[in-house]
């Protein structure tokens, strides 16, 4: 949509964007740009109706006067949630790639001020860092691998935000530095599994833990061996792409107490560059796409970006990725096969398409023996089951300590990622018993679908530590343009997550 988007830019604004509600009116500062009438006169138009994302325009003339004002919609002010101006400046967002203006005022700090019903009134920061974000998310391209027969690559222009509001200004850059977390995300999540390989998310995660100040270190080949994590060793060795477990930690504040020896939170992330099924082989509808089974793992490195770049809480926060190809060949591993993790627990494959959860065990495991953990949140494309329950609208949450899962709720109030919470029972762990194991992957009856890949991960979390499991496989990409988002992975879980590290 743009090349950039960023804080500032030489000269006037060419064009400035003011707000109205459906039957409203402008608000003081929009009426302080109509120096000829032509506001007025556009807001008074049919076309204006102030519905979200609807946008009209005027072209005032006069000394100083900007060459367009879009007027956009906010909706119905009585139900005004604030999530909305992400949607409203989605819609900005892909007038001005039309335009090609490149120096652009966002004027809706008086409209959303002190003075505004309750309801819709929001500190201007706030206000700044919705729109921000929504700016910086519909920007989102990814068309560097287009060849000669595309023709030529669309120039696009570099857009300049600013406002006359100085903390709706401040927020504007904070929302388009959580917008580039999440497109760091986005981008990994659109990159094909013959370049995003588990040596190449290792390397990724490597230069950005150089870049942002983080620890980064990766566990392969003996190391796995040596740390017996049974899940990535299996799921991963009939692939030449061998698997791996990253771990990056933010220390907190540096050289205080509080940064060096407060337990931290875990984010665990599902990282699977690519998942054929395996011997289970998923037909070819199911296949296409599989690039993104790695979405968990590439929200929580966007997460530990914006928290290191944008953030930066006091508090320790460690992500562990958990880094493998779901190949096929000689080395496979086979349904019927057994496998002890480290904890003890023995688990029998009954389908091998069921192995996020066995590379989550081993990050899940891993978190409680040696990280000490606050709390464990793990994210993953797990499940079709949660598709077929929520569809694309809200993430499962399956978190019985609800202290966690009020802090996640807070968070979700925040960033607008929902999430739905699915229970969690003692009859779901025993539907995952085995005869032969203690528990199985996979129960052939789809009964509870999405719960069961739940009910296996609790396995591996020690029952004193608050956890929380989001499956997000179906929000983790869009279907279509929508909002502040382009057709493509939404990156979704990064904003919530670094969200609630900041809490």
């Amino acid at each position: 949509m743009f090349e950039s988007v960023s804080i500032g830019g030489k000269g006037d604004a060419q064009a400035v964007v003011v707000g109205i509600f459906k039957g409203g009116a402008l608000d003081p500062r929009a009426r302080a740009l109509d120096t000829d009438g032509s506001v007025a006169r556009a807001a008074a138009r049919a076309d204006c109706t102030g519905e979200l994302g609807r946008i009209a325009e005027a072209y005032p003339t006069g000394k100083g006067a900007p060459g367009r004002v879009l007027i956009v919609g906010l909706g119905d002010r009585a139900r005004f949630k604030p999530g909305m101006l992400r949607t409203a400046a989605g819609a900005v967002g892909r007038r001005l790639a039309q335009t090609r203006d490149a120096r652009v005022s966002v004027e809706l700090a008086a409209l959303l001020g002190d003075r505004a019903q309750k309801g819709a009134r929001l500190k201007p920061e706030v206000a700044g860092r919705l729109f921000g974000e929504g700016l910086g998310l519909i920007a989102w391209n990814y068309d560097r691998l287009k060849g000669k027969g595309s023709g030529d690559r669309p120039k696009r222009a570099a857009l300049h935000v600013r406002s006359s509001d100085a903390a709706f200004e401040r927020g504007l850059g904070t929302g388009l530095a959580l917008a580039a977390s999440t497109n760091l995300a986005r981008d990994l999540s659109e990159t094909p599994p013959n370049i995003a390989t588990t040596d190449y998310i290792a390397a990724q995660a490597r230069a950005m833990a150089k870049r942002t100040g983080l620890a980064c270190r990766v566990f392969a080949g003996d190391d796995l061996e040596k740390e017996r994590f049974a899940g990535l060793i299996n799921v991963g060795k009939a692939s030449e792409n061998k698997p791996c477990l990253i771990r990056l930690e933010w220390p907190g504040v540096r050289g205080g107490r509080r940064g060096r020896d407060e337990r931290p939170l875990v984010l665990v992330g599902k990282t699977m560059t690519y998942d054929t099924g395996g011997l289970s082989i998923k037909p070819t509808p199911g296949m296409a796409g599989m690039k993104r089974d790695k979405d968990g793992g590439c929200a929580v490195l966007g997460a530990m970006h914006a928290i290191a770049t944008v953030v930066r809480p006091a508090r320790r926060v460690v992500a562990l990725l958990a880094v493998a190809e779901n190949s096929i060949s000689d080395e496979a591993y086979r349904p019927d096969d057994v496998i002890t993790f480290r904890n003890g627990v023995s688990v029998e494959v009954t389908n091998t398409d069921a192995e996020g959860r066995l590379v989550l065990a081993d990050a899940l495991i891993w978190a409680c023996e040696k990280e000490s953990p606050a709390a464990i949140v793990d994210i993953a494309t797990l499940t079709g089951g949660v598709v077929t329950a929520l569809g694309s609208t809200f993430a499962g949450l399956f978190c019985d300590d609800d202290r966690l899962r009020s802090h996640l709720e807070r968070a979700m109030e925040t960033t607008g990622e929902r999430f739905w919470r699915l229970p969690h029972d003692q009859e779901y762990r025993d539907m995952m018993k085995s005869q032969v194991a203690d528990i199985v992957n996979s129960n052939p009856n789809r009964k509870a679908h999405p719960i069961q890949g739940a009910a296996f991960l609790s396995y591996f979390v020690e029952p004193k530590v608050p956890w929380a499991h989001l499956d997000i496989a179906g929000v983790h990409v869009s279907e279509s343009d929508n909002g502040c988002f382009v057709k493509g992975p939404t990156g979704w879980g990064v904003r919530l997550l670094a969200e609630l590290a900041a809490g």
